[in-house]
């Protein structure tokens, strides 16, 4: 699935490392919509830290909690938990409503890839994307 486009998002960011097309431009970049209450988003989660530590350098990896922003201190919690090394958001009112510019991501987890110019190349819905798919898919980005 190659996107014509690339696509335009901005999420709010945990801390200080911004979780946007604009930031995460220029180098392949995988990105996760999940939730903390739901064990696939958990072990997507677990493959993206393991990947990461690997090819963190080369790939740039984010997480989009999709949990209400009232509940930002539990994302936080687990990021700590989970020991994310990389950029933590959380969706706005229209990402969580199904709508925003990748479209419905409700079904979590769901995983994008990106190019480096920031068009999405490949998606996965509503299951864990193994690393070796999400490998196939960086394979020459």
């Amino acid at each position: 699935m190659a996107g014509a486009a690339a696509v335009p998002f901005g999420y709010d960011s945990l801390d200080d490392r911004p979780v946007s097309a604009a930031a995460l431009q220029g180098k392949p970049t995988v990105l996760a919509f999940v939730t903390t209450g739901s064990l696939p988003s958990q072990a997507e989660v677990d493959y993206l830290v393991v990947m990461a530590a690997h090819d963190g350098d080369r790939v740039n990896y984010a997480l989009v909690a999709l949990d209400p922003g009232e509940n930002r201190e539990l994302v936080e919690l687990y990021r700590h938990a989970l020991k994310v090394p990389f950029p933590v958001a959380i969706g706005d009112d229209v990402t969580r409503g199904g709508g925003g510019p990748f479209g419905d991501v409700t079904g979590v987890p769901v995983t994008i890839v990106l190019d480096r110019a920031g068009r999405v190349v490949a998606r996965v819905d509503g299951r864990v994307a193994r690393s070796e798919e999400l490998r196939a898919a960086l394979r020459g980005l």
